[in-house]
């Protein structure tokens, strides 16, 4: 008998439909394994399309297709017909229900609540469902950079939390830091390039391309968000430079960390639009770049925006790295930590590979579903 796991999907942007097409690719991989992923809802910001049977039905392969169609077009899952095979719930709805399936399947079947979103507003039902008994698997971030009490929560049954693509999208970096721990090596400093956008930015004006031109092409490339301020204020390194924190059980907050954004406030999304960012804007922050670059390499240095944490330090911004170190040697928009302990005190442990992308991220999540299969009976 295959092992049978009940899922419930929380975001339908980029990762969670590259999710749910791995899920339908990997179907007789999975059976092979001994495995059924059962997907008994999906959500997205506006609603919650849930099967009607949730104790044997499923969410079929045909429909998580259309899922990932409807949302590909930029429509909602409410504008999908309804059948007796599943109910839609508007966004109203949709909280209350995933409590409610979290509660039934939770103590019976076992589920595992999967949040891909990019939101806040999941943290509260994910506190609930861990208490009530069901397994959490984490691509958003918010969850574990919100206050110490949430984390407290979300943590509490560590069994039970998978998280690795928060850091690292795909990369072993969680799981590496956790068997470390475990052994009992003290962590003494960890230092990475956790940004595929700002990696790629580095060492593009390293080559000597102004950042005005590089940063457009990042965004011509896909490689930066909608509005490229998003990856160059530092705060996403920040988050996961956080939750690497508080593994190693420092009780902080993001105002601890120290972020050194590539623009000033003046040219903040609040004072100045993005064309005009682009545009005027990131033209004025060349000459300081292209000194720093310079500065670094008479020192034969490299400048890379990293994230630091070493004992009461916690910082994220740019440094001057030597050439021959892993991180200086980083090219492109891989992902590069460096782990200094007790055991790899002289040459680091070093993970490296793509760190973002909705392909590798959502290969992460999978692998973090499969890997709670013996919490289920």
């Amino acid at each position: 008998m295959a092992k049978t796991i009940p899922l419930l999907l929380m975001g339908c942007g980029g990762v969670g439909r590259q999710l749910l097409q791995h899920i339908v690719s990997c179907r007789s991989l999975h059976a092979k394994q001994g495995v059924h992923l059962r997907v008994v809802g999906a959500g997205d910001s506006k609603s919650l399309v849930v099967t009607s049977d949730l104790f044997s039905g499923e969410l079929n392969d045909n429909f998580l297709s259309e899922v990932c169609r409807v949302k590909s077009d930029g429509s909602s899952l409410s504008t999908i017909n309804g059948s007796g095979e599943w109910q839609v719930f508007s966004h109203l709805e949709s909280q209350k229900k995933v409590l409610d399936i979290s509660a039934l399947l939770g103590k019976s079947t076992g589920l595992a609540l999967v949040d891909c979103s990019a939101s806040s507003e999941t943290i509260g039902v994910l506190k609930q469902a861990v208490a009530i008994g069901c397994c959490i698997v984490l691509a958003n971030k918010k969850p574990l950079t919100s206050s110490m009490e949430d984390f407290d929560k979300l943590v509490a049954h560590p069994r039970r939390i998978r998280h690795e693509s928060t850091v690292g999208a795909g990369l072993p970096v969680i799981v590496s830091l956790n068997r470390i721990i475990s052994s009992g090596d003290p962590v003494y400093r960890i230092i990475g390039s956790l940004s595929g956008t700002l990696g790629y930015v580095m060492s593009e004006v390293e080559d000597g391309k102004p950042l005005s031109q590089v940063v457009r092409a990042a965004k011509s490339l896909g490689y930066t968000e909608p509005d490229p301020r998003d990856d160059l204020s530092g705060m996403d390194v920040a988050r996961k430079a956080l939750i690497l924190s508080r593994l190693l059980g420092r009780r902080i907050n993001l105002d601890d960390i120290k972020i050194e954004s590539l623009y000033p406030e003046e040219m903040g999304p609040n004072v100045m639009s993005v064309d005009d960012f682009l545009g005027s804007g990131l033209l004025l922050l060349d000459k300081n770049i292209q000194e720093r670059v310079a500065k670094a390499s008479s020192n034969n240095n490299v400048l890379r925006y990293v994230c630091v944490v070493e004992g009461s330090r916690y910082e994220v911004g740019i440094q001057e790295l030597p050439k021959s170190s892993a991180l200086g040697r980083l090219r492109g928009s891989d992902n590069v930590l460096e782990i200094y302990t007790r055991c790899y005190s002289e040459q680091p442990l070093v993970i490296q590979g793509a760190g973002a992308g909705n392909d590798t991220t959502a290969a992460g999540v999978l692998a973090d579903i499969l890997d709670i299969q013996d919490l289920f009976p």
